[in-house]
């Protein structure tokens, strides 16, 4: 169970900060719902019911500083490119849904190396790879951004190195 001011990172939508836990009747029915703000983006509130583990378990703490920077310190060569359209896709979506850091910043780097390999070609990325890498950008980003209390700025040169 999380806690009200607690900040928490819920899936693509970023670091959030837990305003409350409220009970709300909806459809006749009485709900508890952890009340979310995402931190970086003003525009919506989410409401996630604490008893929907699916939804529950996409909230999880923000990493320290040291563990962010012991991750990005570490990284390793990038990853390969996936050719198959379908596996790629599948891996995108299950790294991207994992919420694992790490996990999250290989798949930038190897969608940002195919992009940056792509664009010497004179061609794009395929919009599903776009949007792939567009999510995990900010996941990463929003966390990065958070936990290390830096420019947003200073983040890609970190991830790319």
């Amino acid at each position: 169970m999380y806690n009200v001011d607690e900040v928490v990172l819920y899936g693509s939508n970023g670091v959030c900060k837990i305003k409350e836990i409220s009970k709300q009747k909806l459809a006749g029915t009485v709900m508890e719902y952890y009340v979310l703000k995402p931190l970086f983006s003003q525009i919506s509130t989410l409401f996630i019911p604490t008893n929907n583990e699916a939804l529950v378990s996409k909230m999880r703490h923000i990493l320290s500083e040291k563990a962010i920077r012991d991750i990005l310190d570490n990284l390793s060569v990038t990853p390969e490119w996936i050719d198959g359209k379908n596996e790629r896709f599948d891996f995108c979506k299950e790294t991207i849904a994992s919420g694992d850091f790490e996990a999250i910043v290989n798949l930038i780097r190897m969608l940002h190396f195919h992009e940056k390999e792509q664009n010497s070609k004179g061609r794009h990325l395929h919009i599903s790879d776009e949007r792939f890498l567009r999510e995990a950008e900010k996941m990463a980003c929003d966390e990065i951004e958070y936990a290390l209390n830096i420019e947003r700025s200073e983040i890609m040169p970190m991830l790319l190195k």
